[in-house]
């Protein structure tokens, strides 16, 4: 008998654990040896499930670890990671048992200093300038006064306050207020609905439509203002119909809303002074300009009258001038009278001796001809035209009595019938019909419906009888 080698016996010693078991002990190992740790490594394969977590791989040149972040620890973030972006992750390691894999579960993200983010801030500055959004045609004019001002901010923060006080002290005006966080993971997507949702307003509704626009915030670091980098905020403010100022961070502060806008402000107060003129100012200018206008009226004016002073110095005397007017129109006033009595005379005497020629006998006679005459033209027409509707009557008669002649009736009235296939033409013959085949039979006093029994050379079947049908049914026809 062979005696058992030393594996044999060591692993008869071993304990026996479970995959479960071993799972276990293995995800304690790790999270005691690992419990914080601060990781730097380059974003790939980022993902957003619908519930919010964070799913990503850190990677550098030789290794990829992967990681996770809860949906509260991500909202906590200043920015939007994304692939490509270089940071630096504080968590602990823990392992995922149903995978075999171990993994970081994120507490804490930053970019990986700052030249990182200016870099990434370059590269989406360039691509969405050359998309256009940019371009200073698109920009918009700002109104002068505007009556509703449209506000997007913190309704917390000093921005608000100071926007405001400002606008009071400037010229008050109405303001609407869109709260929304100005810093973290959901400000981006808060600012642009605010931006779309001041735009969909509808002129004249219930809540007026502003406007201008103000997007404010106060200083801060570049992580802190990076939600006004993110690309769907500055297609919202490039995509806005309403004219838009930013007043976002200091007047050192650049982010790319600030391309974007139709105006920017260094600073939220700014903005403000921006938007409205000082109506102290206002009211002064147009003081001015009315005292400017009704002297420059008046000085008009009188440059008009001395003018129409010294013409009128050349003129002659417009009463002598109507004076030899008044002379000629006597004397035309007088021809004309004279002209109209001669014009009448000699109408008159016209008329005379036409009047005469007319009461002479022959004139009678004529007109006494000519009525006989029309008299007798006025008979003769009535008799002919008598004579030719006589003629058409008797034309028409005869043409009648010849299509009536003619007519399929009559060989109906002596025992025969027209078969036709229903809605269609007539049947001329046996090989046209078959079995199932709807029919229509037409005799002289009537129509009845029937249909074919068997092929070619069957019997016909009437269904049901017309009113003029004899009794007994018509039978077998085909």
């Amino acid at each position: 008998m062979r005696e058992p080698d030393s594996a044999t016996l060591a692993a008869g010693n071993l304990p026996e654990f479970s995959v479960s078991e071993l799972s276990q002990r293995l995800k304690r190992t790790v999270e005691e040896a690992f419990g914080l740790v601060r990781v730097r490594g380059e974003i790939s394969g980022f993902k957003r499930a619908a519930s919010g977590h964070l799913y990503l791989t850190l990677k550098d040149a030789d290794a990829n670890l992967d990681a996770v972040c809860w949906k509260g620890t991500a909202g906590r973030f200043t920015f939007r990671p994304e692939d490509g972006l270089e940071v630096i992750c504080t968590g602990r390691l823990t392992t995922y048992p149903s995978r075999s894999r171990y993994q970081l579960v994120i507490e804490r993200m930053e970019p990986a200093g700052v030249g990182a983010l200016m870099a990434l801030l370059e590269e989406r500055r360039k691509r969405l300038a050359a998309e256009g959004l940019f371009d200073a045609a698109r920009k918009k004019p700002l109104p002068y006064l505007p009556d509703v001002i449209g506000v997007v901010t913190s309704p917390t923060g000093a921005v608000i306050r100071d926007i405001l006080h400002r606008l009071r002290e400037r010229f008050p005006r109405r303001v609407l207020l869109w709260p929304v966080l100005v810093q973290g993971e959901q400000a981006a997507a808060q600012v642009a609905a605010a931006i779309e949702g001041f735009n969909r307003l509808a002129p004249g509704g219930a809540i007026p439509r502003p406007d201008l626009l103000i997007v404010a915030r106060g200083g801060g670091s570049l992580e802190d203002l990076w939600a006004f980098n993110e690309e769907v905020v500055v297609r919202a403010a490039a995509a806005s119909a309403i004219p838009l100022i930013s007043a976002v961070g200091h007047e050192t502060d650049t982010t790319l809303i600030d391309f974007a806008s139709d105006r920017r402000a260094p600073t939220p107060t700014a903005a403000a002074e921006i938007a409205v003129p000082v109506r102290a100012e206002l009211l002064l200018d147009v003081l001015d300009r009315q005292r400017r206008l009704v002297a420059a009226v008046a000085r008009h004016l009188a440059e008009r009258r001395e003018r129409v002073a010294a013409l009128s110095r050349g003129l002659p005397d417009p009463r002598r001038l109507l004076q030899a007017a008044a002379q000629r129109l006597d004397d035309l006033s007088e021809h004309l009278r004279r002209a109209l009595l001669l014009g009448v005379q000699r109408r008159r005497v016209g008329f005379e001796r036409i009047a005469g020629r007319l009461q002479g006998r022959p004139l009678v006679q004529q007109l006494a001809r000519g009525r006989e005459a029309l008299t007798r033209a006025d008979q003769a027409l009535g008799r002919g035209f008598t004579r030719l509707l006589a003629e058409r009557q008797q034309r028409l008669a005869a043409a009648g009595s010849l299509l009536a002649s003619l007519s399929y009736q009559r060989v109906l009235e002596r025992g025969y019938a027209v078969v036709r296939e229903a809605g269609a033409g007539v049947l001329t013959s046996v090989k046209a019909t078959r079995p199932g085949l709807a029919l229509e039979i037409e005799f002289k006093d009537g129509r009845t419906a029937a249909s074919v029994d068997g092929g070619g050379g069957g019997t016909v079947r009437s269904p049901r009888k017309s009113g003029s049908e004899r009794p007994g049914g018509q039978g077998s026809l085909l």
